[in-house]
């Protein structure tokens, strides 16, 4: 790996933990994120990758500064809000190094499937906000994503990544076992189950649903005012949140932006007829046996 300065990254292969995918920094430095322990209060904001985790760290952001819009300024969203499993070359901090410097109580970042998910958050009764995207839309907006970040494998061609996607052949492993693991487990644990749709569709009730499950109590001019800032438009014109401040060295802005279309059924751009008819079939036998409520169009209901 050669340093933040340069114009050329090293990919990261991809390697297994317990069977599941994960870019080589995170297996090289698993024992730190094993030894990771939470404090009571802490808040972990989980997902699949490309699900919508910025989006819901910017409205928790502001619902812990008040809706503070200079506040949420003072820092991007991966240091504010950092990502335990991130370990970037220098000069970039890991999210880990970042946690330990901060005093809690704390909101934390993860990809981790449900079973990674450090005892502590459990054993702390943290409230852990999970958020879940259907299938469709993430495996295309993880594809853009794969083509500009530098660190993560070559997603080669569409036609192949699908293919790679369905087996869970990508950076965290399988979506299908990701949303179905917290599902499982959001009635036994205390864990607030959100769709990326719903926010799409109304993006004040789900933002109330957060406010609430924090136990917070914000008057609705605050809310009003978070749920301005927290539109795709505000957020992708926000430098401290649309990822515009990593450098070239690691994402390909010619490929991709990091925050791309943020629609529901863009899918339909991408799948052919064919695509779509294999993809759904895989879909039916792998959800089969758990009913999570996904919507692949702004108009189903």
């Amino acid at each position: 790996m050669e340093g933040g300065s340069s114009d050329r990254v090293e990919k990261y292969p991809l390697q297994q933990i317990r069977g599941v995918p994960m870019l080589s920094f995170v297996v090289e430095n698993w024992h730190r994120i094993e030894g990771f322990k939470a404090f009571p209060g802490d808040v972990l904001i989980a997902t699949y990758p490309k699900a919508g985790t910025t989006w819901v760290q910017e409205i928790v952001d502001l619902i812990v500064n008040e809706g503070d819009k200079e506040k949420c300024q003072r820092a991007p969203i991966y240091v504010r809000i950092p990502f335990i499993e991130m370990f970037p070359p220098p000069p970039f901090k890991s999210g880990i190094d970042l946690l330990e410097k901060m005093s809690p109580p704390r909101v934390i970042k993860t990809h981790l499937p449900i079973q990674f998910i450090n005892q502590s958050f459990w054993d702390n009764n943290c409230k852990v906000i999970y958020v879940a995207r259907n299938a469709k839309d993430s495996v295309v907006s993880y594809y853009h994503f794969d083509r500009m970040n530098k660190y993560e494998p070559e997603p080669g061609p569409w036609n192949e990544y699908i293919h790679k996607f369905m087996q869970g052949e990508v950076p965290f492993g399988s979506w299908y076992d990701h949303v179905k693991g917290f599902w499982e487990e959001k009635n036994k644990r205390n864990v607030l189950y959100l769709f990326y749709e719903d926010l799409k569709e109304n993006l004040r009730n789900e933002v109330i649903k957060i406010v609430k499950f924090m136990d917070r109590s914000l008057s609705e001019d605050i809310i009003n005012r978070i749920v301005e800032l927290t539109t795709f438009s505000n957020m992708k014109d926000n430098p401290m949140a649309n990822y515009t401040t990593i450098p070239d060295s690691v994402f390909d802005y010619s490929k991709s932006t990091f925050m791309r279309k943020g629609q529901v059924g863009d899918w339909k751009n991408h799948f052919s007829a064919e695509e779509a008819a294999l993809f759904d079939k895989h879909y039916e036998e792998k959800m089969a046996d758990c009913n999570i409520p996904f919507r692949c169009d702004p108009t189903e209901h």
